[in-house]
């Protein structure tokens, strides 16, 4: 469904002088920066995958989006979605992909958005019955039909993300863009969007690319990462075996009940950190965690002792730090 080969992306920036005399200057001889934001990435995506993006800031992710959706044209490399090039931006391919973008909005904002979803309606050409049953589907799926008559401004931000995707999905993409769609949402509003775009996916076979800083989007919807850092593709392949690269080390965290026990204690095994809010915290490799709690325990009192794995947020940042793929 998706195809990028050496997809690559250079803005070139004007770095300004400061003050006045700076910007005399910059009218004869001016300075530019290159910034590669995607660096020769390549990629496929089957029909009906739905595979997580990540990447830390700057890293190319929304830029590579863009690219896709064709609202940017790549400096090199190619890309080929159902068939058709992004870049020549037709009709047809704009009527079987959609693009959400966590921080922005295409909702009318002092109109009830089922206004803006007849306005989309006429836009796409759709028929009214097949745009009703959408719109009911989702509607109910979402469960925002008390607010669909309600100004889009007057929404919290999980009722307006939730509007957003159903604004998206009344064509009925084939390939869905979602670029932090749970960005400052609550708990239970990202929850619920979660929820929502696993049992869309599984319902339509929807292609979804997902890009997100929330692991918790990532590891309940997604079987499959591309990580990039810099522009640079470091990792595809399954989550599982992103996590399983964390299997080896083990985190216990510890509280000590008073001041008897030794301050500065260390471990034989791992590195202990002092965390502010008083717990003592220790990476441990796997094989040691029983010696390393036989440790704790007799060095003196604690009040509590975790042995949890290490989070995939860790993991992957660990990732990024190294910028080389995963083995």
């Amino acid at each position: 469904m998706i195809e990028v080969e050496n997809l690559t992306r250079i803005f070139r920036t004007y770095k300004k002088q400061p003050g006045f005399w700076g910007g005399v200057k910059g009218l004869f001889v001016r300075d530019f920066e290159e910034t590669r934001a995607a660096d020769h990435v390549s990629f496929s995506i089957k029909e009906g995958e739905f595979v997580g993006f990540l990447g830390p800031n700057g890293a190319g992710k929304t830029t590579t989006l863009k690219m896709l959706s064709g609202l940017i044209y790549p400096t090199s490399g190619r890309a080929r979605v159902a068939g058709f090039d992004p870049t020549k931006r037709e009709n047809a391919y704009r009527r079987i992909f959609a693009l959400v973008l966590g921080q922005k909005n295409q909702l009318w904002w002092d109109l009830p958005a089922i206004e803006s979803f007849h306005l989309l309606r006429a836009i796409y050409g759709l028929p009214h019955d097949q745009w009703k049953a959408t719109l009911d589907e989702l509607v109910t799926l979402l469960g925002v039909g008390p607010k669909l008559n309600v100004m889009v401004r007057e929404l919290s931000l999980g009722e307006r993300m939730k509007m957003e995707l159903i604004a998206a999905l009344l064509h009925r993409p084939r390939v869905l863009f979602l670029d932090e769609p749970t960005i400052g949402l609550d708990v239970i509003s990202q929850k619920s969007v979660r929820e929502f775009l696993r049992d869309y996916n599984r319902r339509h076979k929807v292609t979804i690319l997902l890009t997100s800083h929330y692991m918790a989007d990532i590891s309940s919807l997604c079987e499959r990462v591309i990580v990039i850092d810099h522009g640079k593709k470091i990792y595809d392949g399954n989550l599982d075996r992103i996590a399983g690269a964390g299997a080896g080390q083990r985190i216990i965290k510890f509280k000590p009940r008073d001041s008897s026990f030794p301050a500065g204690w260390q471990p034989r095994h791992g590195e202990a950190r002092l965390c502010d809010d008083g717990e003592i915290l220790l990476h441990v490799p796997s094989e040691h965690i029983v010696a390393v709690c036989q440790q704790i325990l007799g060095a003196g009192p604690v009040d509590d002792i975790t042995i949890q794995d290490v989070p995939l947020e860790d993991i992957i940042s660990d990732l990024f730090s190294r910028g080389v793929a995963a083995k």
